[in-house]
């Protein structure tokens, strides 16, 4: 009796860990480290490349994802360098270099950045200090209606009540 209720205990607190531990919807990108420095490559000094970006352990009930990249540490407030949404639920990544395309085969659509351009821009900061860019990553309940070229503020509104959960990775770029 003592060992069943032992093992019974000790199959909550792993269940419990899987739950709260185990399963967080986590992004990272090989192109660069967490918290390190961002390579030029993909930046306004070199291709311009968006880096490629891969995730994990989203919600079962995700619909579509969606990411914001910006940087809050410009001169003139937070700056938008990518507004991508409607990825397809069963992807777990992005590839490096995508297309600046406002609608792409895959059905995934882009919106405007800070520039405003369609797509991603990279870092691209003054002289000084190093900037921090934040890829925030989306899991969403839904597939939006936004159409293509929407903005960091639309999306974010369209997606009120509708994330399941979210995640983010960052790196620092310095001219």
């Amino acid at each position: 009796m003592k060992k069943r209720i032992l093992f019974s205990v000790l199959l909550l607190l792993f269940t419990f860990f899987l739950m709260t531990q185990g399963g967080k919807m986590v992004i990272k990108s090989p192109d660069f480290k967490e918290g390190e420095l961002i390579p030029k490559m993909f930046s306004c000094e070199g291709e311009d490349y968006s880096p490629k970006l891969e995730w994990e352990n989203a919600p079962e009930a995700t619909k579509s994802f969606a990411l914001i990249c910006d940087d809050p540490d410009a001169l003139m407030g937070t700056w938008v360098h990518w507004v991508i949404y409607n990825i397809p639920k069963e992807f777990k990544s992005l590839e490096r270099n995508i297309p600046k395309k406002p609608k792409l085969e895959n059905g995934i659509l882009q919106g405007k950045n800070s520039w405003p351009k369609t797509g991603y821009n990279g870092p691209c900061p003054p002289p000084g200090k190093p900037h921090r860019y934040f890829f925030k990553l989306y899991a969403l309940d839904t597939v939006l209606s936004l159409k293509e070229n929407a903005t960091k503020e639309d999306l974010l509104s369209a997606m009120k009540g509708h994330i399941l959960a979210e995640t983010q990775t960052m790196g620092t770029y310095k001219r």
